[in-house]
């Protein structure tokens, strides 16, 4: 009886560990899933933040770069490139073609779903914008990070 038991233990931990449905698995969803919520912000974001347009820069940038360069661009000018749930390419994933409110926040799918704020970043310090705005990324493009970019 306790091996059963063991088993069916065991099935059901792997089931809910494997299974994304039934993991609590932050993903990307895209800026549109905030809109709902968070109207004002999204619309000032839209609005009047240069990165919510981004890749267009480096799409007139492309013939410039080889494949390889054009892809590091990926990096700062989309959501969650190189991450899981993040751009893979505009054909595949056009609602994270630019930095969207999860490239500050984080993976929205959790929180998209609660709307609990524990299941979102918050406080969005200059922190966690040293992903993109590094120095030497301030250097070579002579651009100066926004804490709030618009948007707050």
């Amino acid at each position: 009886m306790n091996k059963l038991l063991f088993l069916v233990v065991t099935a059901i931990i792997g089931l809910t560990t494997a299974n994304p449905l039934m993991a609590a698995e932050k993903i990307y969803v895209g800026s549109e899933s905030c809109k709902a919520c968070h109207e004002q912000q999204h619309h000032n974001f839209m609005t009047f933040s240069k990165k919510a347009h981004s890749f267009d820069s480096i799409k007139k940038m492309k013939k410039k770069l080889s494949p390889e360069e054009y892809k590091t661009c990926f990096e700062c000018h989309t959501t969650g490139y190189g991450k899981k749930g993040g751009f893979v390419s505009e054909s595949q994933t056009p609602e994270l073609r630019n930095p969207g409110c999860e490239s500050c926040h984080g993976p929205g799918s959790l929180h998209s779903e609660s709307e609990d704020s524990d299941d979102i970043i918050r406080e969005v310090t200059l922190e966690n914008c040293n992903t993109c705005h590094s120095e030497d990324r301030i250097d070579a493009f002579d651009f100066k990070p926004l804490l709030y970019g618009g948007a707050h």
